[in-house]
């Protein structure tokens, strides 16, 4: 199923199933050009040319280029929770550390595959949405829920910010790695995973 962008993004919300289809080829072309011309080069105009539907049907969704870069940046979350969902039930009930590489394993993948996601993934690179929507806490509180349900846990204010912290540290040194070489620089990645494990540890174990 075609994940839509959470509604505060969008001036309006797609109903009929065309209109959520026209959405998604907005959407993809954005993701498209952002790899080809960056977010500079960016236009709705060109979005709209891409997507093969008149500007105006851009402007009914996003009033600028930025809201369709936050609107993007939420439709990656959604599909990268939707994976990490995924594996986390494929893994059955393994433990935590299994369950933190599905977590670094997927975001890696969409890091390398998905258009547009090298450069908006979340919304870090070019931030958006609003002052209490940083994108690394909206990532770092779906994950503590994601891997604490996985767990059979409940988390509390601490886990929650030992998953912030874990995310912003991750965020780092994978874009590090991806800096050093195009693919993401395994032996980076591997003192990643270290690191998450040696920290997480401390409240997981």
């Amino acid at each position: 199923m075609k994940t839509v962008p959470h509604a505060t993004s969008l001036r309006r919300a797609p109903v009929q199933r065309r209109s959520a289809e026209r959405l998604t080829r907005i959407l993809d072309a954005c993701a498209d050009l952002l790899d080809e011309v960056g977010y500079d080069g960016l236009s709705t105009r060109a979005v709209a040319q891409r997507a093969g539907v008149p500007i105006g049907s851009v402007y009914r969704f996003f009033g600028n280029k930025r809201a369709m870069a936050d609107a993007l940046a939420q439709r990656n979350l959604e599909r990268y929770t939707e994976r990490v969902t995924r594996r986390l039930a494929e893994s059955g009930g393994t433990g935590w550390r299994t369950a933190m590489d599905a977590v670094l394993d997927e975001y890696l993948a969409m890091k390398r595959t998905a258009p547009g996601f090298a450069l908006v993934d979340f919304g870090n690179q070019i931030p958006v949405g609003g002052p209490h929507t940083e994108p690394n806490t909206r990532v770092a509180d779906r994950l503590a829920d994601l891997v604490s349900g996985h767990l059979g846990r409940t988390p509390d204010e601490r886990l929650r910010r030992c998953f912030l912290v874990a995310v912003e540290s991750a965020d780092s040194l994978v874009h590090l790695a991806f800096r050093v070489a195009p693919e993401g620089d395994e032996a980076i990645i591997a003192e990643t995973r270290v690191l998450l494990r040696a920290y997480l540890g401390r409240v997981l174990d």
